[in-house]
């Protein structure tokens, strides 16, 4: 899952973004509200990218490396017994 930190740090980075004017006292609120309005939007399209965490992709890629190391062994072990079909048996010229 996504750490919620650090969409309420890249949403209170962007309502400090907000022009000068309407960061004062009387403005707060609205400050607030956007602030709540971006990590809202935010925290609703991450959700739609349907991302996995680094702790998963990690375990799934090593999954795929022990099944390649896997399927590279079998490919061996096939050709090594496909090139002992086609020799003649021993003794036989």
């Amino acid at each position: 899952m996504i750490d919620l930190n650090h969409i309420d740090d890249l949403a209170r980075r962007l309502s400090d973004l907000v022009p000068p004017g309407l960061r004062g006292a009387p403005n707060e609120a609205l400050r607030e509200e956007l602030q709540q309005s971006f990590k809202t939007a935010l925290q609703g399209g991450l959700a739609r990218l349907d991302l996995v965490t680094r702790e998963e992709f990690d375990v799934q890629r090593a999954v795929l490396l022990r099944t390649r190391e896997k399927l590279e062994a079998l490919e061996r072990s096939v050709q090594a017994l496909e090139s002992a079909q086609t020799l003649p048996p021993a003794g036989q010229h």
